[in-house]
C-alpha cells in the first residue's frame, strides 16, 4: 500500500509539474513559444527577458504553486517523506514536462516553493543568499546555482539526516546541471545580466 502511495505522490507531482506556465502564457497570450528565445527555457528568467515582468511574475507563481500542491499531496498522502516525494516529481515534471515534448525549464521556482511548504526557513535562507549574490553580481542564474548547492547542507544542518537530504542532493545535482550552459556562460563571461 505504501508502495501505491508512493507511486501515485510521484505521479500526480509530476503531471503537476509538468504544467509549464512559460509555455501555457507564451502560447495563450502571445501565440507563440517562449522556449524559442533567449536562453530557450520556459522559467520566469526567460519569461522577464522575451515578455517583461507581469508574464514572469505570473510564471513563477505558477510554476511555485504546482509543486506547493505536489507537496501537499504527499503530505496528505503519506506525510513527511511523501512532501519531498512529491515536490522532487514536481521539479523533475518541469525540467522534463511530458506535455511539451519534455523540454521544459530550470525548475528554480518550483524548487523555492517546494523548500518553502517542506522547509521554511530553509527556504528563507536560501532566498537571501540569492538575492544577495543577484543584487551584487546581476547574475540570475549565479544565485540561484548558489542557492540551489547551498540547500542540502543547510537542511542537513537544521533537520538532521533522513530521506529527504537525498533526495535534496539529487534535486540540487538537477539544477545545477540544467544551468550548465548559463555555468559555461559565467565563466567565459558572456552570460546575460538582469536589466530589470
Amino acid at each position: 500500500m505504501l508502495i501505491l502511495k508512493i507511486l501515485l505522490i510521484f505521479i500526480i507531482g509530476y503531471l503537476l509539474g509538468s504544467l509549464n506556465f512559460g509555455v501555457i502564457i507564451s502560447k495563450v497570450f502571445y501565440h507563440d513559444d517562449i522556449r524559442k528565445y533567449g536562453s530557450k527555457g520556459s522559467g520566469a528568467t526567460n519569461m522577464l527577458r522575451i515578455y517583461g515582468k507581469i508574464p514572469a511574475i505570473i510564471t513563477f507563481f505558477g510554476d511555485g504553486l504546482k509543486a506547493a500542491a505536489a507537496v501537499l499531496i504527499g503530505v496528505f498522502l503519506i506525510g513527511h517523506n511523501g512532501a519531498y516525494i512529491g515536490g522532487m516529481a514536481s521539479v523533475i515534471g518541469h525540467a522534463f514536462p511530458v506535455y511539451y515534448k519534455f523540454k521544459g525549464g530550470k525548475s528554480v521556482a518550483a524548487l523555492f516553493f517546494m523548500v518553502l511548504c517542506t522547509s521554511p526557513l530553509v527556504g528563507l535562507i536560501c532566498f537571501a543568499v540569492f538575492l544577495i549574490i543577484v543584487a551584487g553580481t546581476k547574475y540570475i542564474s549565479l544565485g540561484s546555482v548558489i542557492a540551489v548547492l547551498i540547500y542540502p547542507l543547510i537542511l542537513y544542518k537544521m533537520t538532521g539526516l533522513g530521506l529527504h537530504n537525498f533526495i535534496a542532493i539529487f534535486i540540487a545535482l538537477l539544477i545545477v546541471c540544467l544551468h550548465r550552459e548559463n555555468i559555461t556562460r559565467l565563466f567565459n563571461g558572456n552570460e546575460n545580466k538582469l536589466v530589470y
